[in-house]
């Protein structure tokens, strides 16, 4: 049996201790660590870029911590053509209570230098709908900062990549992802029709980014080295239906059975993350005459599904009577 250890007697320190802990200094409380094991945010001392992600719906979608280092930065600069948010740039100037820089294209992948000017010595934020490395002109804009030795820190948030997952495909299903471009009368390619099909070999879904043309040239004034730009323009899932309805009509001429067919199941999704968000589920010919709305608008070609996935994209169907046909009978 274990004797208990004898009490000491705890006197009052004497009057050189004191002098002695008065004298000794407070450290502080080490500051938070990412999970990387590097200082977050605030990293006292260090200016650096910052790659914030702003989510998919409105000002407030930022994150807490996003919106910390917005308030925090010198420069402010908002990202403005590779998606867009429901509010303008006045709203989330509002919320934010910052000015914000828009950069366009031209601005991003032709002059990344002066965003990233003195970003070594004041902190400079990049606003990015979505998460900053959603697109790639991102990661080449990390690149640089590297190489020119500043510092970066990205805030991760929402993005299409995941948020598709509201209409009830399970994200581990998708393969590969294509973007499916505007056609013009001389330029109609179909490279992204045959990474769909290999998908739908597989047995995944395809997560279709539809186009967005934002502060564009025409070819004739592009070539006579006007600043005239077109008007925005973004592509609906009807629009891009009608290209993979075209590209079928086209294989079928060459002699083909392509995998996508008119009675494929797709889904046709609207400002996801919105308030006003909006899905339809239905044949690839049904895509093309369903009415979404106004943009964003992101498409997903089905492909095997489980019973889960079709009770899902029963909520959303324009008619149910296309899950009851032998496709999709087959899908399951």
């Amino acid at each position: 049996m274990c004797k208990p250890l004898p009490r000491r007697s705890v006197g009052k320190p004497s009057g050189a201790q004191v002098a002695m802990l008065s004298r000794a200094p407070i450290k502080p409380p080490p500051p938070p660590r990412s999970h990387s094991g590097t200082d977050f945010w605030p990293t006292a001392g260090i200016k650096m870029l910052y790659l914030v992600g702003l989510g998919l719906g409105d000002a407030k979608d930022i994150t807490v911590k996003g919106l910390e280092i917005v308030k925090h930065c010198r420069r402010v600069y908002l990202e403005a053509y590779t998606s867009v948010l429901t509010v303008g740039k006045e709203a989330l100037e509002e919320f934010y209570g910052r000015e914000l820089i828009l950069a366009d294209r031209e601005t991003v992948e032709q002059e990344a230098d002066n965003i990233l000017k003195d970003a070594d010595l004041c902190d400079v934020a990049f606003l990015v709908v979505g998460d900053p490395f959603g697109a790639t002109t991102h990661s080449d804009l990390v690149l640089r900062a590297v190489k020119l030795g500043i510092p970066y820190r990205v805030i991760h948030n929402a993005s299409i990549m995941n948020a598709v997952g509201c209409c009830g495909l399970q994200l581990y299903n998708f393969g590969e992802t294509v973007s499916v471009v505007f056609w013009t009368d001389t330029w109609k390619p179909e490279s992204f029709f045959d990474k769909i099909q290999k998908n739908k070999q597989n047995g995944m879904h395809t997560l279709c980014l539809l186009d967005i043309k934002v502060k564009e040239q025409s070819l004739e004034n592009l070539m006579k080295g006007k600043k005239i730009y077109e008007s925005p323009r973004y592509m609906s899932v009807n629009q891009a239906a009608e290209q993979l309805l075209a590209i079928v009509q086209n294989r079928r001429l060459q002699g083909e059975e392509p995998e996508v067919t008119e009675n494929t199941l797709c889904v046709g999704l609207a400002r996801v993350g919105a308030m006003d968000q909006k899905i339809a589920s239905g044949t690839l010919q049904q895509m093309s005459t369903v009415e979404l709305g106004g943009p964003l608008h992101s498409m997903i070609i089905a492909g095997n599904m489980h019973p889960l996935e079709i009770d899902m994209l029963k909520l959303f169907a324009v008619d149910e009577l296309s899950f009851e046909d032998n496709e999709c009978q087959r899908n399951t």
